[in-house]
């Protein structure tokens, strides 16, 4: 499965110009507020009609103005979930579900069990959670039969607690659901716990695109992606719990330990790790309460214009952040190629950092 975008199109004191190609997975479209994602996924859609562009999903030409070609919304097989469920309020949850059902029982049952509707199915919407309601919505575009979900950011109306109830939901439905997701954000959680590939839009332009892992930890991005969020991805799999809470987890460059993170033991997870929660020592320290310590080698700084300098560390194949002050990056003479240890204390990475979904390419 793959997605090819080049689009163009003007509204008042905005240009939107993009192009970019997704492989399989789930695609984040990530920016601040006006960057131009939902006029992306709009065009894709079909809800909005480009001065000039071309999509193409699965080698199947959705739209080509050049070639006069533009597939109806309802023949693109696309599903779409909006920021807020538009469910039908005087259905029930299993009837909203079938409304637009093309597959057999065993998708529904499928869809019902993935998402954790089984005691929801008699409900109307009003009776429904924020979260409840959009795992119905997203039920209904699966159950629409879609080639590729299109979800424009499904998360943004709801509270945090709400937001902690569907994100393992949406985990499964990354790992699991088996059909290509194309996803608007502006939230950097968001894109560290589904994304497979990423695409940074600014002022309606793409900056960069490519491999979410990758562009995570470009210590160059950042600025972009905000620089209390800024924090690089790591694969991981959950060895053992043990007794006094904490989850012991293999990764990249040594152990790690959390507090008790609710998965099998053998389960692959991604973890992200914010920049500013790791401390970095040039020798091996010892006699510190924190018992994260992994070896690697400077392999990039970048030094903006403030007092800060984020410190790239290959660790295992894989790369770290940490954000320090420039002071301490000039006293300690960091310099790539050095190796150098990360220091993470357990406590500080939250359960919201941490996603059952398939290792990161």
């Amino acid at each position: 499965m793959s997605l090819s975008v080049d689009l163009n199109h003007s509204f008042p004191g905005f240009t939107l110009d993009v192009t970019f190609e997704a492989p399989s997975g789930v695609t984040v479209l990530f920016g601040h507020s006006g960057s131009g994602k939902s006029t992306v996924i709009k065009a894709v859609a079909g809800l909005l009609k480009p001065n000039a562009g071309k999509v193409v999903v699965n080698d199947r030409v959705l739209l080509d103005t050049h070639g006069r070609i533009s597939v109806p919304v309802p023949r693109r097989r696309l599903g779409y979930v909006f920021q807020d469920g538009r469910l039908f309020p005087h259905l029930t949850v299993r009837a909203n579900l079938t409304y637009a059902h093309r597959s057999d029982t065993k998708g529904l049952d499928r869809v019902v069990d993935l998402l954790g509707l089984g005691n929801l199915l008699e409900r109307r919407p009003g009776a429904l959670s924020g979260g409840e309601a959009q795992r119905v919505a997203i039920g209904r575009a699966l159950l629409s039969d879609p080639v590729m979900l299109l979800m424009d950011e499904p998360l943004a109306a709801l509270d945090a607690p709400r937001k902690a109830e569907i994100l393992p939901f949406l985990d499964r439905l990354c790992s699991e659901g088996g059909v290509p997701i194309l996803y608007v954000t502006h939230a950097v959680a968001e894109v560290a716990r589904l994304a497979s590939h990423l695409v940074l839009l600014e002022n309606g332009q793409v900056l960069r695109s490519g491999p979410a892992a990758k562009l995570m930890a470009d210590p160059v991005l950042v600025p972009h992606m905000g620089v209390r969020d800024a924090g690089a991805l790591l694969t991981a799999r959950v060895v053992a719990h043990h007794p006094d809470g904490l989850t012991e987890l293999e990764a990249p460059g040594g152990r790690l330990f959390l507090p008790g993170v609710h998965r099998a033991a053998g389960d692959p997870l991604r973890v992200r790790i914010l920049a500013q929660d790791v401390i970095l020592s040039r020798t091996r320290p010892e006699g510190l309460s924190a018992l994260n310590i992994l070896e690697g080698t400077i392999s990039a700084l970048h030094r903006g214009g403030g007092p800060g300098v984020v410190v790239q560390l290959a660790v295992g194949g894989e790369h770290l952040l940490a954000r320090i002050t420039r002071r301490s990056a000039e006293a300690m003479g960091l310099a790539p190629g050095q190796t150098c240890f990360a220091v993470l204390k357990s406590v500080a990475v939250a359960q919201v950092d941490i996603a059952e979904a398939a290792p990161l390419r």
